[in-house]
């Protein structure tokens, strides 16, 4: 059982009426966004590897060193998911921004550069987010749908749910320009150290305000559509109507009449002719 399928907390005490349901539904947020976004442990694998890698660099300047040893901090991350059976999707992708961004500056020659790979997909990230919100298809919704076991039924059978991820899809997208509006200039114009560490302190707190947002949005929201149960129980109610046809081809008449006693029947009642004209005739 997933943290989705599992009731809220205290089961059917929690409350009645709008206050069960509005807590049954935070429960239900709060437990698809971990799943989403990997929870904190997410947070410590995205951030770990950048700081091991601005302190070294700080320490001794050397761009291979602190490169090579966040690559090897974020292999250790990824199988350790790996080893406990964690979502992999999460394991892989701390591993291969790490590498991006260390085969960057190693190309390169400049420390900062392990950073650019990290910002431009921020910078991709939120233009998504609002363009999408724009053309009524948030990428919030398009993410957590298959979360909630919702999929895409918001976008026609939930218009509350569809202003709630439309929301909270602007409000990533804002929030990531803004991060982008202060590292992009930094990048040109601050030193390594100073650039690493604001780098670094921007990495958690604007997840986070964008996390507890969305949380807000879609704790207030009608609750998902769960359109996976609803196919599960079409199917099963199909499998339910073919049962009973065969049973009932199968079931015998009122008088014990099958299918070989309705055979018997007919040819009793309707003889074959006889050869002759009137009957039989001796001679």
């Amino acid at each position: 059982m997933t943290p989705l399928d599992k009731p809220a907390a205290g089961g059917p005490d929690t409350g009645t009426g709008a206050d069960g349901e509005a807590a049954g539904s935070r429960a239900v947020t709060e437990a698809a966004l971990f799943e989403a976004f990997g929870g904190i442990r997410g947070l410590v694998e995205t951030t770990a590897p950048g700081l091991i890698f601005i302190a070294i660099y700080t320490v001794n300047k050397d761009i291979h060193s602190a490169a090579l040893t966040a690559l090897g901090l974020s292999a250790v991350l990824g199988v350790f998911r790996l080893v406990r059976r964690d979502t992999v999707k999460h394991a892989f992708s701390g591993v291969f921004g790490v590498a991006f961004g260390v085969l960057f500056a190693m190309m390169t020659g400049n420390a900062k550069d392990f950073y650019l790979p990290g910002m431009l997909y921020t910078l991709g990230l939120a233009l998504a987010y609002i363009v999408t919100s724009a053309a009524g298809v948030p990428l919030l919704g398009l993410v957590l749908g298959p979360v909630f076991k919702e999929n895409l039924s918001w976008r026609t059978r939930n218009p509350g749910r569809k202003r709630a991820y439309t929301k909270a899809s602007y409000a990533w997208g804002l929030i990531l320009l803004v991060k982008c509006a202060i590292l992009f200039p930094l990048y040109l114009w601050a030193d390594t150290t100073q650039f690493g560490w604001v780098t670094m302190a921007l990495k958690i707190p604007p997840f986070l305000l964008a996390v507890y947002l969305t949380w807000i949005f879609l704790a207030k929201a009608p609750p998902p559509i769960n359109v996976i149960a609803e196919m599960e129980a079409a199917e099963q109610a199909e499998k339910d109507a073919g049962k009973e046809r065969e049973q009932e081809k199968h079931v015998p008449g009122p008088l014990g009449e099958g299918p070989a006693e309705d055979a018997s029947r007919a040819l009793l009642a309707d003889p074959a002719p006889d050869s002759g004209t009137g009957g039989s005739h001796r001679r």
